[in-house]
């Protein structure tokens, strides 16, 4: 009876301390997240576990979602994310057709789509660790979703394409669009006409293979694509 009612009372604590270990994540994210909202990252991770290459140094430079030129938020959104401003956080629609080229042509060619939306990129980047193990990446991805649409929750799509253009990696080591745009232009992320900003953003998902100084065949083809659905979606 005696160990009956001491194992109760362990259970009791046990669970106690999982809802306040629960209530505290929750808590924390929360403040976290709205804190961003209003407050630009210092830094991210991301940021502190990039990989400079031997002669490239790294360099970031933020600049206010105001001092942007409209190309540029519209070229990464033509490039990364077509369905930007309807969905809301995570573009279903994109992740099953991911999915079934995934199981067909992908298996068949060795290359496989993604289907990661502007915000989940953000959240991957601003909040979560990078992992390469498999069991670190499936935990990982359930933390995305939830920051994901805890983002589009608290922060709404100005902001969320703001910080995307300032965290995303434009470059070996070059982050943000404030120093792409000086670096390779010579001039303010304002100023980015509607073909350099096309041609910042057929470098992502991979500025470390596609270079924007030195761009080549695929570089100019993309750029010519981006450049082309910024058209259609509605560039001013």
């Amino acid at each position: 009876m005696g160990s009956t009612t001491s194992s109760k009372v362990r259970w009791r604590k046990v669970w106690r301390i999982i809802g306040v270990s629960v209530l505290a994540f929750f808590g924390f994210t929360l403040l976290w997240v709205c804190a961003l909202k209003w407050v630009n990252p210092p830094t991210t991770f991301l940021h502190l576990t990039a990989d400079c290459p031997q002669g490239s140094s790294f360099r970031k430079e933020w600049v206010d979602g105001d001092n942007i030129s409209s190309h540029m938020k519209l070229a990464v959104v033509a490039s990364e994310d077509n369905n930007f401003m309807k969905h809301g956080g995570i573009d279903w629609g994109a992740v099953e057709k991911a999915r079934k080229y995934n199981e067909t042509e992908g298996k068949r060619k060795g290359k496989y789509r993604g289907a990661s939306t502007i915000t989940q990129q953000n959240a991957k980047n601003v909040f979560l660790w990078p992992g390469q193990s498999k069991i670190s990446k499936w935990i990982r991805k359930g933390f995305e979703v939830y920051f994901t649409y805890l983002i589009e929750w608290i922060w709404g799509k100005e902001r969320i394409l703001e910080v995307y253009l300032n965290v995303i990696e434009m470059g070996p080591c070059k982050f943000g669009v404030g120093a792409a745009a000086k670096d390779y232009f010579g001039i303010s992320a304002a100023q980015l006409s509607r073909e350099q900003a096309a041609l910042i953003a057929s470098c992502l998902p991979n500025p470390k293979k596609y270079s924007v100084a030195k761009p080549g065949p695929y570089m100019k083809k993309r750029q010519a694509q981006i450049a082309r659905l910024m058209r259609l979606i509605g560039d001013d």
